[in-house]
């Protein structure tokens, strides 16, 4: 069975959000249309605590973007963002959510990020989509949303690791591409690890 998975479409990564990706409504709309397309959907909700240690201003004297280490793990520090319980941690209001079978929430560790739907950055514990998702059934998961080269990347890397048939819907994500080629390296890098990559046209037309 085919699952969608939509990676934190979240205010605070849309247009004046906290931490907002370059365009990203624009996947708002090809993600309402993709949804049609698949049995079972799962939204992932970046859910932090206001002390999560990704926060630059948790760290006195440090700036936004710098690279530090936590808990033994590469941090890049992020502006607060996606705090829990803020309206900035909700899933977008332009959203379709009415199919959304489960939502699950991650980052919730003020110790260690998590960028991935499956597994915080130091695949120390997993959120328990993987498993979620094998109970369903799912033998292929369809991955979109926001952010190309962070979010959506380890989700579709882990994905793999999971043993699940994946695919980018490219159309359906945007970028942060906080160094130039970003995006474009991590698309390379999500294909050499196995992954497909379609886009919405592409998917519907199927």
């Amino acid at each position: 069975m085919n699952a969608l998975i939509l990676v934190d479409v979240q205010n605070d990564f849309l247009p004046g959000g906290a931490l907002a990706v370059p365009d990203g409504d624009a996947v708002i709309p090809v993600v309402n249309r993709v949804q049609a397309a698949f049995p079972l959907i799962v939204a992932t909700q970046d859910w932090h605590p206001p002390n999560h240690g990704s926060f630059a201003a948790n760290h006195t004297g440090k700036k936004m973007f710098e690279q530090i280490e936590l808990n033994g793990l590469p941090q890049t520090l992020w502006p607060l963002h996606c705090v829990q319980n803020t309206k900035g941690a909700e899933l977008a209001s332009a959203l379709d959510q009415s199919r959304i079978a489960k939502i699950l929430q991650k980052g919730t560790d003020p110790g260690i990020d998590s960028y991935s739907g499956f597994f915080d950055n130091g695949h120390r514990k997993s959120t328990g989509l993987g498993e979620w998702l094998k109970e369903k059934g799912v033998t292929d998961v369809f991955v979109c949303g926001l952010a190309t080269d962070y979010c959506v990347k380890f989700t579709a890397l882990d994905a793999l690791q999971f043993g699940f048939r994946t695919t980018l819907v490219e159309d359906a994500c945007r970028g942060v591409n906080l160094r130039p080629n970003d995006v474009k390296n991590v698309i390379m890098e999500m294909k050499h690890a196995g992954a497909r990559i379609t886009n919405s046209p592409e998917l519907m037309n199927q």
